[in-house]
């Protein structure tokens, strides 16, 4: 019987440590537009993952003046 119960806490044990080894990533840069219309890459493209990626897709878009900076992320 304890093998048993010490079987099944292994098996919960391993596939919460794989699950929770699995990261969310997205390749992201910061992009200007001027009127709308794409202009040029602000910053070149940067993996990001975790926290810093969710406070970077939680980022509002920047104008000033016709000129909208913005990130994007794929």
């Amino acid at each position: 019987m304890k093998k048993k119960l010490l079987f099944a806490a292994a098996l919960v044990f391993i596939a919460c440590a794989f699950t929770s080894c699995t990261k969310t990533c997205k390749t992201c840069k910061q992009v200007a537009y001027v009127n709308g219309v794409y202009d040029h890459d602000v910053q070149s493209d940067q993996e990001y993952c975790g926290a810093e990626l969710i406070a970077l897709e939680a980022l509002d878009p920047v104008t000033i003046g016709n000129t909208t900076t913005k990130w994007e992320c794929n």
